[in-house]
């Protein structure tokens, strides 16, 4: 073989050697922990929440609210869950809530600040820096520069092309994307929650007016009551009839009564203003609905999601875990700061004293370079920052932990509050029908003579008491059922933009961790 062969063949040597040199720089594990998505809690049973299983379906009760809801395990939940209550003044509220509420805005408005940050981050990271520049100056050089005796005034024109990259051997910029990444997924799924949280309290505050308006017919309809049994015993005062302290016993009564209605009218009020803000309304504005218990269905199928399913549900669980892989890349970025850095850089312009010469081959200059900066002493304050940051790592692994036990907590309190005030509405039916009962018996005999007017009063009174529980347990049910669908996640992920945002959250997860 000939001597130029042999040249060749070494050359071709050495640049494939460099060329595979710098790829495995580029492509270098980058050092820190890999983070991997937190295991859900294992459950002995897939659907279970609460220490003792829940039974198949709710008690059953009489009337308006006493239809026995099903537990069904695995039923998917709408992203509209809120349409299960069938009224259409609802619907609308939540719908205007997601438009005009300024959290929604907001929450939007942070996912993209995050986003943008990410872009900024990436293209300064990932590409090298190239700067242009032009420049003109117009110099007097001194004599002793110039070897003349006054010097020479001229003028220098200049262009230059400047690139610099630093290569990313130890993964530091690999991280600091890795961790930017994960502050977009915690801003995507703070707008999953923002959406949830905001049609729950739409929801609850509608079945709280509803509440309020219910009570406060109910009290209405017992002061109405006392009041004509109060014009009856003050004619009997007048013709003798009755001793005054019977009158006065009645008065005290119906002044109770009243006295009850205006903290039942500041509820009723308070609610409606509070649908008002959460539509992005001045309470001052009219045009909001006077929502009835009678007009909302109780849903008799409630979904009860497998307990693996639930963290990757709940967007308050997947903004934390983001939070957690944000803190995990930042470990990697104080521990590939331990590590030597190498640069690059190169330039390339034209220097000249006249424009004519500016593209003069002449003027021409280039400049290639490499450096490496390594830490040498640095009073160990690089190692207090990784440190820091696993410890940071901790905390967030901590507040994980919290959130999923909070979120499972959640859930058994719904189903047991569900299972619970079913039963209490139940009796409280009873309760109340027994009330009603024993008081319209009490008033024939009052007025036949047959019992006092002190027992007539405590048979009013236990009514009045019994007819106001009866709807506060009817309204429980509907406020549990809602704390359910929240508790559960709110179904976002059925929710077209929702959704997609989400998937693309988890496609880059997926990308990073592999």
């Amino acid at each position: 073989m000939k001597k130029h062969q042999y040249m060749s063949l070494a050359i071709a040597y050495r640049r494939a050697s460099i060329g595979l040199a710098v790829g495995l720089a580029l492509s270098g594990c980058a050092v820190g922990p890999d983070f991997k998505t937190p295991e859900a809690p294992a459950t002995a049973n897939g659907s279970t929440y609460t220490p003792k299983p829940m039974p198949a379906q709710t008690a059953a009760a009489k009337g308006f609210a006493g239809d026995a809801q099903r537990f069904v395990a695995g039923k998917d939940i709408p992203a509209d869950w809120w349409t299960v209550f069938h009224s259409a003044e609802l619907d609308r509220l939540v719908r205007a809530a997601f438009e005009h509420n300024p959290s929604m805005a907001g929450a939007q408005a942070a996912l993209r600040q995050a986003q943008e940050n990410l872009k900024a981050e990436a293209g300064s990271l990932l590409y090298p820096s190239v700067t242009g520049q032009l420049g003109a100056q117009r110099e007097h050089a001194s004599a002793v520069s110039t070897f003349t005796p006054s010097g020479e005034v001229f003028n220098v024109y200049s262009g230059s092309l400047n690139v610099s990259y630093t290569l990313d051997i130890f993964g530091a910029s690999r991280r600091e994307l890795e961790g930017l990444r994960a502050a977009v997924d915690y801003q995507r799924y703070q707008l999953d929650a923002t959406y949830i949280t905001l049609s729950s309290n739409v929801v609850l505050t509608a079945i709280r007016d509803a509440s309020a308006r219910a009570q406060l017919k109910a009290t209405r309809e017992v002061l109405d009551s006392q009041e004509k049994e109060l014009a009856v015993i003050e004619k009997q005062f007048k013709v003798g009839a009755i001793p005054r302290s019977t009158l006065l016993t009645q008065r005290n009564q119906v002044a109770q009564t009243r006295a009850s209605i205006p903290a039942l009218e500041k509820a009723l009020a308070q609610a409606d203003h509070q649908l008002s803000v959460y539509v992005g309304k001045l309470p001052s504005e009219s045009g909001m609905p006077e929502f009835e218990l009678t007009s909302l269905q109780l849903p008799q199928e409630l979904p009860v999601s497998l307990s693996s399913n639930l963290v990757r549900q709940r967007p308050d669980i997947r903004a934390s875990e983001a939070l957690l892989h944000e803190a995990s890349a930042q470990v990697g970025v104080a521990t590939a700061n331990q590590y030597p850095q190498i640069s690059l850089t190169g330039a390339y312009g034209t220097q000249a004293l006249k424009t004519g010469q500016f593209f003069n081959g002449n003027s021409a200059y280039w400049s290639l370079g490499a450096g490496l900066t390594a830490p040498i002493f640095n009073a160990g304050s690089l190692s207090a920052k990784r440190r820091a940051a696993v410890a940071a790592l901790e905390q967030a692994d901590a507040q994980y932990r919290t959130t999923v036990l909070s979120a499972f907590q959640n859930v058994a309190d719904s189903l047991r509050a569900l299972d619970s005030d079913a039963s209490t509405l139940k009796e409280q039916v009873e309760v109340e029908s027994l009330a009603r009962e024993s008081m319209d018996l009490s008033t024939q005999q009052y007025r036949l003579g047959g019992i006092s007017y002190l027992v007539l009063l405590d048979a009013e009174r236990n009514y009045q008491q019994a007819h106001v529980a009866l709807v506060q347990a009817q309204a429980a049910r509907y406020s549990d059922t809602a704390a359910l669908f929240q508790a559960l996640g709110g179904g976002w992920w059925n929710e077209p933009a929702l959704a997609d945002a989400a998937a693309g959250a988890s496609g880059a997860a997926s990308e990073k961790n592999n």
